[in-house]
């Protein structure tokens, strides 16, 4: 995992914006952002997939684990921001707005944003698969979007102080959380040819995943401290967030972390695939029961 860690950092390293003239500080922004390290889940997983799959050819694939990397950090850069979550650390270090003032954090994440589709659009003048990669853009212009991740980003913005039924917090970790996931594992998968009933049951076992995940990341921010998290402990409970651990207690939320792991893994373990699915269900299970 080290290992696949710093191929991912060196992807990055080589799509980050250069070149530029009186708009430097905003890519020295994004340099800051984007490299600030993180666990690289999204890339990560959407390598396996594609590998998993039978995927061979990098060229097609680095683009669009680049690409999702930097939707991911723009989410991160505006969440932090005064009018969000007004965080002033991230990963151990100060967050972008803190480092750069607010209104270059703001221009920060739509950067990022613009520049992770004009990365992925670079795959068109090299692939001989023009439609795999369309679709692929396409799932990750949904799942970033107003039905996917901003969708709910506006929802948990929306609740805050107040206290959702569960079905709407649901919804948030469903779209906030588990969507970037879904994209991931989806795009893997269309882009080393899997079929359609394939994508669909990618997309269910990363739904799975995301919802785990965040359930965990709700336990850890209850249970764990700012030198352990890396950033701010007990956030949610200073942006008054109803969370799953907060509505049903802590055993309830670790009992659902195991169950909704469990559905990821079973469909995963009942697809039909030549590949080999051992470390895809490794990197599941040291996700949702990671420490920090």
């Amino acid at each position: 995992m080290s290992d696949k860690k710093e191929y991912i950092e060196g992807i990055l390293n080589k799509y980050l914006p250069d070149g530029c003239r009186y708009q430097q500080i905003i890519a020295d922004a994004v340099k800051y952002s984007l490299l600030a390290g993180g666990k690289r889940l999204r890339p990560l997983f959407m390598y396996e997939v594609y590998t998993m799959f039978g995927g061979d050819d990098k060229k097609l694939i680095e683009p669009f684990m680049a690409a999702i990397e930097m939707i991911h950090t723009y989410s991160l850069v505006h969440d932090d921001l005064p009018a969000m979550d007004n965080d002033d650390f991230r990963r151990g270090r100060k967050t972008t707005h803190v480092v750069y003032g607010e209104a270059m954090g703001i221009l920060a994440g739509d950067a990022l944003l613009n520049y992770a589709y004009e990365t992925a659009c670079g795959v068109f003048s090299y692939t001989n698969e023009p439609e795999r990669a369309a679709k692929a853009l396409g799932v990750l212009a949904k799942k970033a979007g107003i039905y996917g991740m901003v969708g709910g980003q506006v929802v948990d913005v929306k609740m805050n102080g107040l206290i959702p039924d569960m079905d709407t917090l649901m919804f948030i970790y469903e779209c906030k959380t588990a969507a970037l996931l879904e994209a991931s594992f989806m795009i893997g998968g269309i882009l080393a040819g899997a079929s359609d009933e394939d994508v669909s049951k990618l997309e269910a076992v990363a739904k799975n995943v995301g919802i785990a995940f965040q359930i965990q990341d709700d336990i850890l921010d209850m249970t764990g401290t700012t030198k352990e998290l890396g950033k701010p402990a007990n956030s949610d409970e200073k942006n008054e967030k109803t969370t799953y651990p907060s509505f049903y207690g802590l055993d309830a939320a670790r009992q659902a972390v195991k169950q909704y792991s469990k559905e990821a893994e079973h469909i995963l373990s009942n697809m039909n695939i030549n590949g080999n699915t051992d470390t895809v269900s490794t990197m599941i299970d040291e996700l949702i029961y990671r420490k920090n």
